[in-house]
């Protein structure tokens, strides 16, 4: 979730300046999100949780596509646990899931850089073509990473409120945390520097970010877009991207679109409300 980023932190509504005023831009003076968004994210995401149900005929009549390989990474400290729905709800469209298996994230420790792309390569393999990255937080840094060192096995890649961009600890509310298990990483060296993760991938991409993100600041989830990067505000909250109706709409409406070709995301016209600003 904290990797330390440069990168622009603009919006495609304003590509030559900061984001807006509203939910999630922080307190005054303070470039992360408010502490109240971070202090209600558990019932934020628990709320998150409980609408899906509701949520469950539009969600049936969600896009599908060719049923290609997909592999989901998880954030800081979460594990395949975290992401259960979000796999369950991609089998269902008849993909080919798996999670990462490698337990709970604990930042870039030598067994994540080792088996990372064993998984991605594995997978591609066992499916017999690349396959899509969706990464929620950190796992979002980490699919970026895998899109550039191994493009050719990488369909395409969905970030979920992950900080690629983040050019200032202090637009993550769980720096701390992360810096706790610093001894666990892997040298320095054998970790991508700011300037290289802060650079545009080769493959097709999309991010995903909420101004009602607790745990790290909007702005650190977006690149100015290009023919081959969107970025799609939804409204949940950093713990909900993986249960959100917005969310996994969007997921399913990517993961449909035929390989080599590249189309917007414009949603169906009863569910405008719920991406600002995209029509």
């Amino acid at each position: 979730m904290i990797y330390l980023i440069r990168g622009p932190g603009k919006t495609e509504r304003d590509p030559n300046g900061p984001g807006p005023s509203g939910p999630g831009t922080g307190d005054a003076g303070r470039p992360g999100p408010s502490a109240g968004l971070f202090a209600t994210e558990p019932l934020r995401g628990l709320a998150d949780l409980a609408v899906l149900p509701l949520a469950a005929p539009w969600l049936a009549a969600a896009p599908r596509g060719d049923g290609h390989g997909v592999l989901v990474l998880p954030g800081l400290l979460a594990s395949d646990t975290s992401t259960a729905v979000l796999r369950r709800f991609l089998s269902y469209l008849g993909y080919q899931v798996r999670g990462w298996d490698l337990g709970r994230n604990r930042g870039p420790t030598e067994e994540v850089l080792a088996g990372l792309p064993r998984a991605l390569l594995d997978h591609a393999a066992r499916t017999g073509g690349p396959v899509s990255l969706i990464g929620w937080s950190l796992g979002g840094v980490y699919a970026r990473e895998m899109a550039r060192r191994h493009p050719r096995q990488v369909r395409q890649v969905i970030t979920l409120g992950s900080p690629f961009a983040l050019h200032d600890p202090r637009q993550s509310n769980v720096h701390g945390a992360y810096q706790r298990y610093r001894r666990l990483h892997a040298d320095g060296t054998r970790v991508p520097g700011s300037d290289q993760r802060a650079r545009p991938i080769s493959v097709p991409s999309t991010s995903v970010y909420s101004r009602f993100d607790g745990v790290v600041a909007w702005q650190a989830c977006i690149e100015p877009e290009t023919e081959r990067h969107q970025n799609v505000e939804v409204r949940c909250s950093h713990l909900g991207f993986g249960v959100d109706l917005a969310t996994l709409w969007l997921i399913a409406d990517r993961l449909a679109v035929p390989a080599g070709q590249h189309r917007p995301f414009r949603p169906p016209l009863p569910l405008w409300p719920l991406y600002p600003g995209r029509r």
